[in-house]
């Protein structure tokens, strides 16, 4: 029920406000609007302002929404009205309406990310775990337990990091752009604050997904190798391990935080086959030692080890709030690096370098709005804020069902003096429709894949 509010509330108001960007752009230029519908289909809601010439409708079908002007082009319109059809508008005025709402998404959005910046959100520190063998983190010398204090690209002004989500997100943007990333780390093996450099140019990425991170060798914030949540008959509980345990040391190998454990647990298999080791441990002060044999179990294509508890504490949390300047700039700034990386990504499945499977239909959107909004207001604000970027961004694509294609039309119309012919303008519109079509099917059929492969 959660996950259906959640994605009825983003999707009515992302619509909303889509189309009011349309409307209130239209008004403004002087164009009569005739309806403003949030959704296709059947009527369920109709009203009309007292003195308003426009009908607000709520239809059946909530996938999408329409503002209908008064237009020569769909129905005759009396000579004394001319000046209010869409159609008689100069072309600077017809291109601020169309744009106007893709511009009403990214606004949305920007408001968002500034709403989150002044409330403030517990994130958890940027101090990291310790890596896998093999990823370009430990490549770099990184072990675990440093403290990021600064980030960016290779060649460019490092910025401050406050938390694990900023450095994640410029990890992100780093693998997919394929740009090398500099850390000014603080840390166990750092006497002093040192540079890292992480060679994410050379990494294929065509995913943004959990397997990006773990390439990396950074999949989550430090936190200690503490046992929790034990399942009662589980290897866990079999071997005497009880919640609050620290791991000090599984077989020979010391332990230094919790992803390092869950990784030991994860490779215990010999020929799928669990096999049982000394763990030493620390409860209540006393050191003592347990012989742990996990579980083998499937995940996915692999098997791995489970012992039916929670590893690792509760990472150390950091509150991160901005002032009024700085939380609305620091908006601004997070709307424009997520507009500039969808489009970058677009460009990328276009040519083949990225992978169709980062698209997404209404599935896997209303899947991650139910969990978003299940983990606290800040997350679904912040689910809602990367939402209605990819709405505005995807309808500014050159696609003539979409605002985009408009967009183009009057571009044409711009440079040749001459509006696209009725005939040109069919063509393209069958043409939008199929590529539109085929690319809802890629995203249906990877929200079935998600979440019922």
């Amino acid at each position: 029920m959660l996950t259906l509010a959640a994605f009825a509330l983003a999707l009515g108001l992302l619509i909303a406000v889509h189309e009011y960007g349309h409307y209130r752009m239209a008004v403004a230029c002087g164009v009569r609007v005739l309806r403003f519908s949030i959704g296709f289909g059947k009527t369920l809601v109709r009203w009309q302002p007292k003195g308003s010439a426009t009908e607000f409708v709520l239809a059946a079908f909530p996938l999408g929404g329409y503002v209908k002007m008064l237009d020569e082009r769909e129905a005759p319109v009396a000579p004394a009205q001319r000046h209010l059809a869409f159609n008689t508008q100069p072309l600077r005025a017809r291109v601020a309406i169309v744009a106007a709402g893709p511009a009403a998404n990214l606004l949305l959005a920007v408001l968002l990310y500034a709403i989150v910046n002044w409330t403030g959100v517990q994130h958890p520190a940027p101090i990291l775990a310790s890596p896998e063998v093999g990823t370009f983190a430990q490549r770099a010398g990184l072990i675990g337990g440093e403290r990021v204090e600064r980030a960016g690209f290779d060649g460019d002004e490092l910025q401050d990091i406050e938390s694990f989500d900023e450095l994640r997100w410029v990890l992100t943007r780093g693998a997919l752009e394929r740009q090398d990333v500099r850390l000014w780390v603080s840390g166990p093996a750092h006497a002093s604050r040192s540079e890292v450099l992480l060679q994410l140019s050379s990494m294929q990425a065509d995913d943004a997904d959990a397997g990006l991170f773990r390439r990396i060798g950074i999949v989550g914030p430090f936190s200690r190798a503490v046992i929790g949540a034990v399942t009662p008959g589980a290897a866990a509980d079999k071997a005497g391990l009880r919640d609050g345990d620290l791991v000090r040391q599984v077989a020979a190998v010391p332990v230094r935080d919790g992803q390092q454990l869950r990784q030991l647990i994860r490779s215990s298999l010999v020929n799928g086959s669990a096999v049982p080791a000394v763990w030493k441990i620390e409860r209540a002060g006393t050191e003592l030692e347990v012989t742990v044999k996990p579980e083998a179990r499937q995940e996915g294509e692999l098997m791995v080890g489970k012992i039916g508890a929670y590893v690792g504490a509760v990472p150390e949390l950091v509150m991160v709030r901005y002032g009024a300047v700085d939380g609305l700039w620091r908006g601004l700034v997070r709307t424009w690096e997520v507009s500039v990386l969808t489009l970058k990504m677009m460009g990328k499945m276009l040519v083949g370098e990225a992978s169709l499977k980062n698209l997404s239909g209404p599935l896997t959107i209303a899947d991650y709005a139910g969990k978003s909004a299940d983990m606290g207001l800040t997350q679904y604000l912040l689910f809602l804020a990367l939402i209605s970027v990819s709405l505005g961004i995807l309808n500014l694509l050159p696609l003539p069902v979409l605002d985009g294609g408009h967009l183009m039309y009057y571009l044409w119309e711009g440079v040749t003096g001459k509006s696209v012919s009725d005939a040109w303008m069919e063509r393209l519109q069958r043409g939008g429709v199929a590529i539109l079509l085929g690319l809802m099917s890629i995203a249906l059929f990877n929200d079935i894949t998600r979440l019922f492969g």
